[in-house]
């Protein structure tokens, strides 16, 4: 793996920028999504935080999707040659909003590849860094970096690593019930195929897993609905969040925050129906 592990490493530094305009009908369709009322939306609208997810969607031809729903390996992304892929988790820093009429630019460099050995077999960790820019501004208004896993095929004799209890105390609780739809829907608004999200068959039966798989960054949204709901004026600066355990469809799932004695950390988690961390996030505010 030593030499594959340099032939990835040469993906470091490549970059790529695409161009978008922040419309406002992916911001009318995840509000109803979130289950939030209905409201206008007009030309200088913030986003809520990381709903730009909303844009810049991979827009692969139907021949360049491999069998999981995912683009096939290469292009911009290193060419890892495993089966598996994971959004692991992100970094943000918000240094000024997204509002809806701005023409925005993404620029994407693959900042670091590595490759280690684990438990089950070889990993390959992926960080890309990307830059928002608004109407040709020379600085970022988001800076976000996102780390991607590469792992084998699980295995029959694999055994999952020891769950982690999630925080016994919240201030702020509320309960998601991850229906088929709920997930049909955000893998629409982000033009998602991956089919762990909405395709069950696939799931269980190629994948091995025991439902469908509720998307990392859907339930990273809903814990900054959650600060949202809470906290409605919030000024967030930065938000880092690590996916701990896979979600499932078969069951409710908790989202939980409790604001530090600081006033400015706020720790944000997801918890399953048995107690256990799925999503750790900690939310900062200026």
């Amino acid at each position: 793996m030593t030499l594959q592990a340099e032939e990835l490493r040469a993906w470091i530094g490549r970059s790529e920028t695409i161009q978008d305009a922040i419309n406002p009908t992916p911001v009318i369709a995840l509000t109803a999504t979130l289950d939030h009322p209905s409201t206008p939306v007009e030309t200088g609208t913030a986003l809520p935080y990381l709903w730009h997810w909303l844009y810049f969607l991979p827009m692969h031809r139907q021949s360049e999707i491999s069998a999981d729903g995912h683009a096939k390996r290469g292009g911009f992304l290193p060419p890892v040659p495993l089966p598996r892929r994971m959004w692991a988790g992100s970094q943000f820093e918000f240094r000024s909003p997204l509002r809806v009429g701005d023409r925005v630019a993404r620029t994407s460099t693959i900042d670091d590849v590595t490759v280690k050995e684990g438990r089950t077999g070889t990993l390959v960790f992926v960080k890309v860094r990307h830059e928002v820019r608004c109407n040709d501004s020379s600085d970022p208004a988001l800076v976000e970096f996102h780390d991607i896993v590469y792992r084998e095929a699980q295995g029959p004799n694999d055994v999952a690593p020891p769950p982690q209890a999630a925080p016994a105390e919240a201030q702020w609780k509320r309960s998601i019930v991850p229906d088929d739809v709920l997930l049909f829907r955000y893998s629409a608004l982000t033009f998602n195929g991956h089919r762990i999200h909405y395709d069950r068959q696939y799931v269980t039966q190629v994948e091995g897993y025991p439902g469908l798989i509720v998307h990392g960054p859907l339930i990273a949204t809903l814990l900054m609905d959650l600060l949202r709901r809470q906290m409605p004026q919030a000024d967030v600066a930065s938000f880092r969040f690590k996916a701990v355990r896979p979600t499932f469809d078969l069951h409710p799932f908790h989202l939980q925050g409790q604001p530090e004695a600081d006033g400015k950390t706020i720790r944000l988690w997801a918890c399953d129906h048995e107690g256990w961390l799925t999503m750790d996030a900690t939310a900062v505010l200026r």
